[in-house]
């Protein structure tokens, strides 16, 4: 079997594979062909994956692979040239733009979309949405503290003490948490709010403040995702928002609801109550429409009152030689875990949880439950 590494368009710098996954998949019994120059965006170039034992290839070599990886949904124009029966895993977006999903189904390509990947222990080796959170979380505080006008830990100096900065942190998913341990670990203060009350002691637990607003009754999904707010709800979490942002130097929000929009936590009422040169992160500006009135994916925006907002797009790629070491690890977990090394070849078993929740389309058809009516 012939596994395609493909190079990503000029704008992602991941990439999906590096030397060590190569080996992995080359100690397997795979063929590895990696684009040319898919991982200068990450620094790794062609020669390591040569080393590695990769062939380095032209794009045009994608039509004879059997497996293909790679970071975002393929252009149209490159699903027709997938060989049919090909397995074609990346992130597909499938909730945003389903279109792509008749296309694989046309070519007969059996397509996984890794942000389905259940939320399960089995399946947490090979969740890329967990692993390109946590870089996101890192990156957003880096981002919130080169556009404060404020150092991020106390300062004794002659001139005197310098309080530390105050971060205030939304959502205390994968993304959150990075995000609050990495501001402690370089001294910031720091508070934090999910509408899920168990993730308190994980807050805390980072030498946090957990700041407590009563919504009522609240929860999470069996994925652990947060459950939607009502509109009564949102509205007392701003108002509890709205004091403790007026007091932050950066707040970074996380808050992104699984198949459906991004809920609205930050309207510009709330951003006229932030002192000139507050930043806000907003890690889901793109491309479920943002926490932040007003963010815009890619760009900074900055208000009447001086606040900046930095509306997030592929924030990963701030970081993207380890963000793709953690995406390459993750794909080629997903092949191990269902290699079958007596018939050589990846078995998908749509009886199995893992392949029932991610594989999208299989043997010309939309298979996966939520989209196969579309």
């Amino acid at each position: 079997m012939q596994v395609f590494i493909a190079k990503e368009k000029e704008s992602e710098k991941r990439v999906a594979a590096v030397p060590d996954t190569v080996r992995r998949l080359v100690r397997l019994g795979l063929s590895v062909a990696v684009e040319t120059n898919a991982g200068v965006g990450s620094a790794i170039p062609d020669a390591a994956f040569e080393e590695a034992g990769a062939t380095i290839v032209g794009p045009d070599a994608i039509s004879q692979a059997d497996v293909v990886l790679r970071v975002q949904s393929p252009p149209k124009e490159t699903i027709a040239q997938l060989k049919k029966g090909a397995l074609h895993i990346s992130f597909l977006n499938p909730f945003s733009d389903s279109s792509p999903m008749a296309d694989f189904a046309s070519a007969s390509v059996s397509a996984v979309s890794l942000e389905m990947m259940p939320r399960t222990t089995l399946a947490q080796k090979m969740d890329a949405l967990s692993s390109q959170a946590s870089i996101a979380g890192y990156a957003a505080v880096l981002m919130g503290a080169d556009a404060s006008p404020k150092i991020l830990p106390m300062m004794m100096t002659p001139a005197g003490t310098i309080q530390p900065a105050k971060y205030f942190v939304i959502g205390v998913g994968v993304a959150g948490l990075q995000a609050i341990a990495t501001a402690k670990r370089l001294g910031a203060r720091v508070e934090a709010f999910d509408t899920r009350p168990v993730v308190a002691e994980q807050v805390q637990s980072l030498g946090a403040k957990f700041v407590q607003i009563d919504l009522g009754e609240m929860g999470q999904t069996e994925q652990g995702y947060a459950k939607e707010l009502t509109p009564e709800q949102l509205e007392l979490q701003r108002q509890g928002m709205a004091k403790v942002c007026s007091d932050s130097d950066v707040v970074i929000t996380t808050a992104k609801l699984f198949g459906r929009p991004a809920p609205l936590l930050l309207t510009k009422d709330m951003l006229k109550g932030m002192a000139p040169g507050s930043v806000i992160v907003d890690l889901a500006a793109s491309p479920t429409g943002g926490n932040v009135e007003g963010s815009k994916p890619g760009e900074t925006v900055i208000t009447e009152e001086g606040v900046q907002i930095i509306g997030c797009d592929t924030i990963e790629n701030h970081s993207a030689q380890d963000a793709s070491l953690m995406f390459a690890s993750n794909l080629v977990n997903f092949i191990e875990h269902f290699w079958d090394e007596e018939a050589k070849t990846i078995k998908l078993d749509r009886e199995d949880e893992i392949i029932a929740g991610c594989l999208m389309t299989h043997e010309g058809a939309i298979v996966h439950e939520k989209f196969a009516n579309a």
